[in-house]
Formats: structure tokens, sequence, C-alpha cells
């Protein structure tokens, strides 16, 4: 899980970001500089959390705060503030960073931010875990200063983040498929992730409870739109009844790779190629549906 100086080492699931109480003990054992830096780190995540005002938290940043970092104090690095912004939603202050330092602030934090050095870049999936779709589009937007295709490819479909954090291994397309965030998929999806987790999709859409079930569908239909051609799913081969009815006879017929994509599945495919908001803006009936 994460290490933010200052504030909590591990940070269960990626899921909270809170201050870490030491005991009277561990206190006394820190230099008075390294307490300094701890102070002064846990005002800066109090400051974001209370959605303070972007200059205010900049020049905190930039002067007033620090985190310690190898046995010296330093400031902040504008990917370490955009893990609080994301966590916290402050849109405005991810906004600001994005704009600002364009992909440096979608870089790797430094190695006292995290347990294992080398652990690559988690913004993807913390923005994915906590479901923040707007900032989640404005990483998308900054992401297209990557240089070339492939290098954006490579960040979208990595594996940030800590080794020993629950999401360790997954994409932020696997994790926004495992979780149901299907606003968070399509953005992804729209800006060239690989869609991946087709088999888990459908998995989550026959085991998921009731009021989960509207969720599921969609991320299913958009990983399905975004397939170029049938995957192989063994789950179709061992039980063709019960999927076919789940899916329909022609999503079925198609992934099993007897016939071509439905008609609908297709013109909605190029439509998805002009942006997310081409899909989320169509009247219900005609939303992707299996």
């Amino acid at each position: 899980p994460l290490f933010f100086p200052g504030v909590r080492r591990c940070c269960p699931l990626l899921c909270t970001v809170m201050p870490r109480l030491r005991s009277s003990s561990e206190c006394l054992s820190l230099s008075p500089c390294q307490r300094e830096c701890e102070r002064t780190a846990f005002s800066f995540y109090c400051a974001v959390r209370e959605q303070l005002p972007v200059w205010l938290l900049e020049e905190m940043r930039s002067m007033e705060v620090f985190c310690w970092d190898n046995g010296s104090p330093r400031a902040f690095l504008p990917s370490e503030a955009l893990l609080y912004a994301i966590v916290h939603d402050h849109q405005d202050y991810a906004r600001y960073l994005l704009n600002r330092y364009s992909v440096g602030a979608l870089r790797a934090p430094s190695c006292s931010f995290c347990c294992c050095p080398g652990s690559g870049t988690p913004h993807l999936n913390v923005a994915v875990r906590y479901n923040r779709v707007a900032i989640l589009s404005m990483m998308m937007e900054a992401l297209k200063d990557c240089a070339g295709l492939g290098k954006r490819r490579e960040y979208l479909d990595g594996c940030g983040g800590c080794v020993h954090a629950a999401d360790a291994g997954k994409t932020a397309v696997q994790l926004a498929v495992e979780l149901s965030h299907s606003d968070c998929l399509l953005q992804l999806l729209v800006h060239d992730a690989r869609p991946d987790g087709l088999e888990v999709a459908l998995q989550k859409l026959i085991s998921c409870i009731v009021s989960e079930r509207q969720q599921a569908q969609r991320c299913l239909d958009f990983l399905l739109l975004f397939q170029s051609k049938p995957p192989l799913l063994p789950c179709l081969r061992d039980e063709p009844q019960r999927w076919q009815g789940v899916l329909g006879n022609r999503v079925f017929s198609w992934l099993c790779g007897l016939a071509p994509s439905p008609l609908l599945l297709q013109a909605l495919r190029c439509l998805a190629q002009s942006g997310s908001d081409c899909i989320t803006s169509l009247p219900d009936f005609l939303q992707p549906h299996s």
C-alpha cells in the first residue's frame, strides 16, 4: 500500500488516507526535523481534505510543507499532491496540477511514498477505486501529451501501485470492471486502454446483488463495444445455455465465433470512437445493452 509521509504508512486497499498517530515512544525517537516534517505533511493532508483554494495549496506545497525522504526534508512532488487531490476529490487542485505539470503530475511518486521502490504509478487505480470520474477525465486529457500512442497505452495498461496493495497486478480497466465503476471504465476504453476483464464482467453480472446489476451490465456492454474480435471464453463453451440466456442469441453467437457482431454493436462501436460523451448522451433505448 501507499506510504504517505507524515500520514499512514500502509493505506489499506488504497481506500483511505488517514493520519497515522504515533505513540509517545515513536515520537521521542524522531529527530526534531523529522517531527516538523510530519507536522507540516499532516497540515498539507488536512488542507487538501478541506478543499482549500488552489493558490494556497500550491504555496504550501512549494514553500511551507515538507515530507521526510531518505534522511532529509523535501517538498511534495506534483504527482504526490495529485494523489491527495484524487482521494479527496479536490477537482480544482487536480485540474491545476494536470494543466501546470501535464504528464509530470502522473509520474510515479518518490519511493518514500510507497513501501516498494519502482512500484509504478498508482494514479489511475486510485481514481478508479474512488470512482473519481471527473478527475480521471482530466488525467486522460493530460495523457494526450505523452510522446506517442505506445507510451500512452503503456501507462493505461500498467499495473500501478505497491505490490502489497489489494489492487496489485490489476490494470485500471480490470479494477473498474471488478468494482462495476462503469463511467470510469468508459473513460479508459475511449482513450485506448485494453478492454480486459470480459470474463470477470460476465461472472460479476450473474453474481452481483440486484442494486449493482445495472452498473455491472453497463461494464459488460462497454467491454463488448471495444472488443476488436471476440475473445475465447471457456465459460461460454462450458455452459452455453446459461450464457445464451444472459447475453441473447446474437451476442452469444458472436462471442462464440459463429456469427458477425450485431449491427447495433458495430454502429455503437464507431460512435464510441468519437468520445465517451457520444455514448453517454444517447437516449436510453440506444444505450449499449447486451
